[in-house]
């Protein structure tokens, strides 16, 4: 199992191959991954994107072997999920593009630390993600921002975790200090609607656990709404918490949590400054990714 994450690089990392004999046996098993089959695969969504008249983009391989491996290398689910993410790319511009870290507005979430993931895997593999949702004013702040600044580290730690494809993530989603304000904002079922399936049906991540921390028991008003558009399977790994232990973060080792969390890991701080910093490093890369483009018939 790889348990060291590489954030250096502002552009894909090229080992994306080079996977232990333990990925390798972990991929083959849970998602159908062989070094044939990868190549094969890649190759097949290659030439469907080039002869696919609704989608003018230009995928790196890695992207392409996310998507395989978040649909176990159906070649028909890959096609399918890579359409609907670049369609809903288009159809909610407002959370999935204009990511330029240097926006004014960008810039003042991106010091909250909203999202923070973490600098090594847990136990089993898996990236680990605290989403500090509750960090900024709803006053001033459109949710579609914070939303941005999610999908941008998510996409950024992805590109740069390399077995986080094979392995998954699991989110932990910290409720403190949640007002009213925040729930306005948040229970609009189009919006929760669009997120339940961006995340099931779009994403080339595969999410493995959405445990809620420190959640007074009004947050299940959203959660509730929240979970009525999700599959049983992916509403069986949501996790509601009232309290923040230890015992939440099954898998997490003590060493890599930050201190604010029970750990011995970096602060919450120093996690912000760096992913902050890397986001402004990948300035180019964000903003070129929005020359891909989705055009319906």
């Amino acid at each position: 199992m790889t348990t060291a994450c590489n954030y250096s690089d502002s552009t894909v990392h090229p080992a994306w191959l080079e996977l232990t004999s333990e990925d390798k046996r972990y991929a083959e098993v849970h998602l159908n991954e062989t070094d044939g089959v990868r190549e094969n695969a890649i190759t097949e969504i290659k030439r469907w994107i080039e002869e696919c008249d609704e989608l003018c983009i230009q995928i790196d391989d890695f992207l392409i072997l996310r998507f395989l491996r978040v649909c176990k290398f159906d070649l028909e689910k890959t096609k399918t999920r890579i359409h609907k993410f670049y369609k809903m790319r288009s159809v909610l511009p407002e959370y999935c593009l204009n990511r330029d870290p240097f926006q004014p507005k960008l810039q003042e979430l991106l010091n909250m630390g909203l999202f923070l993931p973490l600098r090594e895997p847990d136990n089993q593999g898996k990236l680990v993600c605290i989403i500090r949702i509750t960090r900024y004013d709803p006053k001033i702040y459109k949710f579609s921002n914070v939303l941005k600044i999610i999908f941008m580290f998510l996409d950024l730690a992805m590109k740069n975790y390399i077995s986080a494809s094979i392995y998954g993530c699991s989110l932990f989603v910290d409720m403190t200090e949640l007002t009213l304000s925040h729930i306005i904002q948040w229970q609009n079922p189009y919006t929760l609607m669009k997120l339940a399936n961006f995340m099931q049906d779009c994403s080339h991540v595969r999410v493995q656990s959405i445990n809620v921390i420190n959640a007074p028991i009004f947050i299940n008003i959203v959660i509730n709404i929240f979970k009525s558009f999700l599959s049983n399977k992916m509403k069986s790994r949501i996790h509601v918490n009232s309290h923040m232990l230890l015992s939440c973060f099954t898998d997490v080792s003590t060493r890599i949590l930050p201190i604010e969390y029970g750990g011995t890991g970096d602060t919450v701080q120093e996690l912000t400054e760096y992913w902050k910093n890397l986001a402004e490093e990948n300035r180019d890369w964000f903003i070129n990714e929005e020359n891909d483009k989705f055009i319906p018939k």
